[in-house]
């Protein structure tokens, strides 16, 4: 079985996770530093966000060298001690690709600007403008505006779907196909255990350059917001060829090497789709449906449902609820209260799936007020793009309530401001009720369950506002969401573990009595 149908994985946002220098920033000894709190946890994988070389205009996804390290994040060897000290946990480390575009101040791109016969040129999607001299198309940039830019000198527009310092990569040129086959290999061969792939369904682009039809009233409401539909510019069919060559270099390797695509498709068979046949394109397909649903039993079960309905034979889900671009869960499915937090923890390490935590979910991190004064994301900056800002979920880890929160050094101020201080590793992991507990305790229990792991899903009649399925041959899960008690028939069992308090071992005869937002896993008898 691949290892990342079993695993935990943890996503650690670099710039916020642990500071040694004390700078204030987030660095590669900084994650080294807490290798053991994470293997205390009993996570599985680590995925750090990007660590290459970058201006920083996109914190790390404007990428400036493929091949190194960003300095002030560490250095190659600091990388290569990472991922020794985490296999030596019995820890994987995955990194992040970018792939869709490169950093104005790449190479590359400097190459391309030399003019049209410029080698690099075709490294890049350039393209003339129209008669009356306006952009080729109607491509709408995620960052706001057109995603084309002028090149005076030149007197083309080159492409960037996302900020203008973004150029994007020719994916139709076999060179740009050939290169990224060896930057997989390059970090392969360092004993990286695979990517995450930044917008992975977007790399290629149509080859006519046909404009984007409207958003209509059926499309989903991020689309609505967006303007138009990214038929063109995005999601093209020829993308999963690409996925596949990737996959082929993956699986050079032993073990082999995972792919999860960042899927941002809002509709269910598209992403599904990039699993290919189930073995051959991605990995793990993120599934942002499920993670921008209402927090209902209802409509989350639905997507559940229907997600396994639609995944090909020998695919694997995925479940998540936030990342460095989606607020955090704790706050948008939660609104910080306790309880639901423990509900959306027992929910994401109990699916049948592959559950990503993201840094600070363990201990019910919120969203923290960023001042207009202390933003740092170059698409939410006031006055750019009207972008959603993103600064909110990417603030410091909290480690204790201390100045400095653990993170850094109390004389310095952290990159972005603390959150609710409170909400700290050191105060909950002595805390035998804690949320950060639970969270240890339901990944414990889960890698001890074949049931939880690797068993089926089924989901069983339930009274409104709650959520009952059945993992494997023995195991109940129970899900209350709602502000009243209520009653779920479960059949004969104990329980195995429980949300809100202590019933580890309560004898179940046929129904589970559940308070308000409470959750619990019964292990039903033979």
């Amino acid at each position: 079985m691949a290892w990342w149908r079993d695993a935990v994985i943890y996503q650690i946002y670099p710039w916020s996770f642990g500071d040694t220098n004390g700078d204030g920033l987030g660095d590669l000894p900084g994650v080294i530093e807490h290798l053991d709190y994470l293997h205390w946890l009993g996570v599985d994988a680590l995925w750090l966000n990007p660590t290459m070389p970058s201006p920083n205009s996109d914190w790390g996804y404007d990428v400036a060298d493929y091949r190194a390290v960003h300095p002030v994040l560490g250095t190659m060897d600091d990388l290569d001690r990472l991922v020794a000290a985490a296999g030596s946990r019995d820890m994987r480390i995955l990194l992040d690709l970018v792939p869709n575009h490169t950093s104005d101040t790449h190479p590359w791109f400097l190459e391309s600007l030399d003019g049209r016969t410029s080698p690099r040129r075709d490294w890049y999607v350039w393209a003339d403008p129209k008669p009356d001299g306006s952009a080729p198309n109607n491509w709408l940039s995620v960052a706001g505006g057109s995603a084309w830019s002028l090149d005076e000198a030149s007197g083309q527009f080159y492409l960037h779907n996302f900020l203008p310092r973004q150029p994007d990569l020719n994916w139709w040129n076999e060179e740009v196909r050939d290169e990224f086959d060896d930057i997989l290999r390059f970090w392969f061969d360092r004993g990286i255990a695979g990517w995450r792939i930044d917008v992975c369904h977007a790399v290629i682009k149509d080859s006519q350059l046909r404009d984007n039809p409207p958003a209509t009233e059926d499309d989903h409401p991020l689309v609505r917001r967006h303007g138009q539909r990214s038929v063109y510019n995005m999601n093209r069919p020829e993308v999963h060829e690409i996925i596949e060559r990737w996959r082929k270099v993956g699986g050079e390797y032993e073990p082999e090497r995972a792919l999860i695509g960042e899927t941002w498709l809002l509709n269910l068979e598209q992403m599904v789709s990039f699993y290919g046949t189930g073995a051959n394109e991605l990995s793990l397909a993120f599934n942002f449906v499920f993670a921008f649903a209402p927090y209902e039993a209802a409509e989350m079960s639905e997507i559940v449902r229907r997600t396994h309905e639609l995944l090909p034979p020998d695919a694997w889900p995925v479940w998540f609820g936030s990342n460095h671009d989606v607020s955090r869960w704790p706050t948008r499915w939660a609104q910080g209260h306790d309880a639901r937090i423990r509900l959306g923890l027992m929910m994401l390490l109990t699916l049948r799936g592959t559950p990503v935590l993201y840094y600070g979910d363990e201990i019910g991190q919120t969203d923290t007020a960023v001042p207009d004064d202390l933003l740092r994301d170059g698409m939410g900056l006031p006055g750019t793009s009207g972008y959603p800002g993103r600064d909110a979920e990417r603030t410091p880890m909290q480690w204790t309530g201390a100045p400095g929160a653990g993170f850094t050094s109390s004389a310095v101020d952290p990159w972005l401001p603390f959150g609710e201080p409170s909400r700290n590793v050191a105060a909950q992991k002595e805390d035998t009720g804690s949320v950060l507990t639970l969270c240890r305790a339901l990944i414990r229990v889960r890698r001890a369950s074949a049931d939880l792991v690797s068993g089926g899903y089924e989901e069983r009649p339930a009274p409104g506002g709650v959520w009952l399925y059945r993992r494997g041959d023995a195991t109940l899960v129970a899900l209350n969401f709602g502000d009243s008690p209520a009653v779920a028939a479960t059949g004969v069992g104990a329980v195995r573990l429980a949300s809100l308090h202590d019933r580890s071992g309560e004898k179940v005869e046929s129904e589970l009595a559940l308070a308000p937002w409470e959750g619990a896993i019964v292990e039903l008898a033979e």
